[in-house]
């Protein structure tokens, strides 16, 4: 797939098409065939599409996979670093990469802001539900997530966790 080539992609592109759709799948194969090094150009070129909506929904696909292979490794910050100018030009994908970072702060127990994960799209917040076993991230989901499904979900959660949690010998 040479969608790594510089340039705008348009008409006057071998490899452009009529259709979004068409592109939208020619750029999820190139996605899933690219090397590490070659990622952050061809995220300029897919960004360079003028149906903006569908090539920041491919950008935030590869980086959703990416991001959740890379979460807890050593890696991370130096990949979040080299995908961070590309993906500088689209607001969705920049808050997508950038929540990404969030729930891997709350995931390492790393310092994290409350502040942060209540700003967060629904994405983050019924992921972060769905997924995070910290009992700080659960607590601030259940009292203040966005939507009652939100909140409904971290609650479950946190009373699942504190059923597990071991109790303490009386003396």
């Amino acid at each position: 797939m040479t969608l790594v080539s510089s340039g705008a992609v348009s008409a006057d592109d071998p490899d452009w098409d009529p259709d979004e759709h068409v592109r939208f799948a020619r750029y999820r194969r190139a996605f899933d065939e690219v090397a590490p090094a070659d990622a952050g150009a061809l995220i300029t070129r897919v960004l360079a599409d003028p149906d903006k909506g569908m090539a920041n929904s491919a950008v935030c696909e590869y980086l959703d996979r990416r991001a959740a292979e890379l979460l807890t490794d050593p890696g991370y910050p130096s990949w979040r670093l080299e995908m961070a100018g590309p993906v500088g030009v689209d607001d969705f994908s920049t808050r997508r990469l950038n929540e990404w970072t969030l729930l891997r702060a709350m995931t390492l127990s790393e310092p994290w802001d409350a502040e942060n994960l209540l700003a967060a799209s629904n994405w983050l917040q019924v992921h972060t539900a769905e997924k995070s076993s910290a009992m700080a991230v659960l607590e601030v989901l259940a009292e203040s997530g966005r939507t009652r499904r939100i909140r409904n979900i971290a609650k479950s959660r946190l009373s699942a966790a504190q059923r597990s949690m071991p109790a303490w010998p009386e003396r």
